[in-house]
């Protein structure tokens, strides 16, 4: 399967997981200059705006999902939702950068929600 189409199967999987737990999506594949944003959501339980990056990979080969998201990452991810909370208003709000970790086994998928990450 193609990489982006697989990473799309992944995001879609993660905004499913997250309407699931009464999430509202306000927007996916967000993208500035400064980078992308995959899922941009609203956390029902703090009313935080969720800024989320969903890694999915077929396996452990190369380390767990969550892994690969770096400092160089998480840098762009709030840059990035710096400009999103510009640009909608929100700019005094709660927020924070989550990661959703999909590991693909024939065809189930293990889902892993990291909350909060931080440097």
């Amino acid at each position: 399967m193609d990489r982006k189409v697989f990473g799309k199967k992944g995001e879609e999987k993660a905004m499913k997981y997250l309407k699931d737990k009464g999430y509202k999506i306000f927007a996916n594949n967000y993208l500035k200059r400064s980078g992308e944003i995959d899922i941009i959501a609203s956390d029902p339980k703090t009313n935080e705006i969720v800024f989320v990056e969903v890694k999915t990979r077929h396996g452990r080969s190369f380390g767990y999902p969550e892994e690969s998201v770096d400092d160089n990452k998480v840098e762009k991810i709030i840059e990035t939702a710096e400009q999103w909370l510009t640009e909608k208003n929100q700019e005094d709000c709660d927020w924070r950068i989550d990661i959703i970790s999909i590991e693909w086994n024939n065809k189930e998928a293990l889902i892993q929600h990291f909350e909060n990450i931080s440097l």
